[in-house]
């Protein structure tokens, strides 16, 4: 199979991190897989480092002259499927393909939990001008059949998955004495891309009034937030306690340096991959249930649940965590058997190769 990933988005997030590894792992089964996105994009780089092909095109904003350009490039390179990632790409593309004697199969891949418009132009954009569409949760699915009244079987939910041999329980004190973090300390984690409605700014409130002084926050990642982050931290009076790191790649070992991950997400989710490889390194979580999150752990067996907004739910739950270490442990031995079963990342390189194989097969009877 040609595959062609168009992706219009210039951050970098789980949303990529999926991109990539599905690229790179149909790439390993044989099949011809390029990535095409914006000059300015963080996934292009991302991408090349992992031995893909990257085709820069300004798709990054929706222009009338992106739409000639990609559709001259698609007619110079045809392609067996486009997967379409984000709002305008998927826009260009359909557009795009509707200049094209031959169009590829489209599959359009939702990887958000924010709803979607039901006017006739999004209806026409994800039921008629793609030959499918995935969303990374079966709760976002449900979503578009109840809410948006798309058809059952044009909605398919393909689960993020997640490389189990580098995401793996690790030994503790060995990851904190490399990364330079107390023995002793209770250390709380989040790794997430700062963005408002990850829930940070709840986190850090509920941390002020963690009852154990000596604790540590761990803000792992970066994102449009880290000035107001950074300000938040230094009104609390919480600089020597609060570690912001940055973008990391070693992610494994900021999760194995942790007592508890939280993701207090309260908007937009899908399947977190953050919560995903926390939980394949056996490290018990914080949460609450916005998007598919309920997909990625087991509520009261690998994660206490909070309500969204809400510090003082996170601040029960902290203490809760702290205070019994027993049922820190076997949440632990929990989490990594769940993603044993559920998180293995050819289960969704398996699924995707299908959906595209049948959006294809689709096509080629139109």
């Amino acid at each position: 199979m040609k595959i062609l990933h168009t992706e219009s988005s210039l951050g970098y997030g789980g949303q990529e991190m999926r991109i990539v590894k599905e690229a790179q792992g149909m790439q390993e089964l044989g099949h011809d897989v390029c990535l095409l996105c914006p000059e300015e994009a963080q996934i292009g780089k991302l991408a090349q480092d992992h031995g893909l092909k990257v085709q820069i095109l300004p798709i990054g904003k929706k222009r009338l002259s992106a739409i000639f350009i990609l559709s001259n490039w698609l007619k110079d390179n045809p392609q067996d499927v486009v997967n379409t990632h984000s709002s305008t790409d998927s826009w260009l593309v359909a557009l795009a393909s509707r200049m094209l004697r031959k169009r590829p199969a489209i599959v359009r891949t939702r990887h958000i939990s924010a709803p979607i418009t039901d006017n006739f132009s999004s209806r026409w954009l994800y039921t008629k001008s793609c030959d499918h569409i995935v969303t990374t949760g079966e709760k976002l699915r449900q979503t578009l059949i109840d809410v948006n009244r798309y058809p059952a079987d044009h909605v398919t939910s393909v689960r993020t998955g997640i490389d189990l041999d580098y995401f793996q329980p690790a030994d503790q004190q060995q990851a904190r004495h490399k990364l330079g973090i107390d023995q002793e300390a209770f250390v709380i984690g989040i790794v997430a891309t700062l963005r408002s409605w990850k829930g940070h700014r709840y986190l850090i409130r509920a941390f002020k009034q963690f009852s154990q002084q000596s604790s540590i926050l761990l803000i792992v990642g970066d994102g449009p937030q880290w000035d107001a982050l950074h300000t938040l931290v230094d009104a609390l009076d919480l600089q020597k306690r609060v570690i912001f790191t940055g973008r990391q790649d070693n992610i494994p070992e900021w999760l194995n340096a942790m007592d508890v991950f939280c993701l207090p997400s309260y908007a937009n989710e899908g399947v977190p991959q953050a919560l995903m490889q926390s939980q394949a390194c056996g490290i018990p979580a914080i949460t609450t249930l916005n998007g598919s999150i309920n997909e990625a752990v087991i509520a009261g067996e690998t994660a206490l649940i909070v309500e969204a907004e809400d510090s003082n739910s996170i601040l029960t739950a902290l203490e809760a965590m702290h205070d019994d270490r027993k049922m820190r442990l076997a949440m632990s031995e929990a989490a990594s058997l769940n993603a044993k079963r559920h998180f293995s990342i050819n289960q969704m390189i398996n699924k995707m190769t299908n959906i595209f194989t049948a959006a294809i097969n689709k096509r080629s009877h139109l």
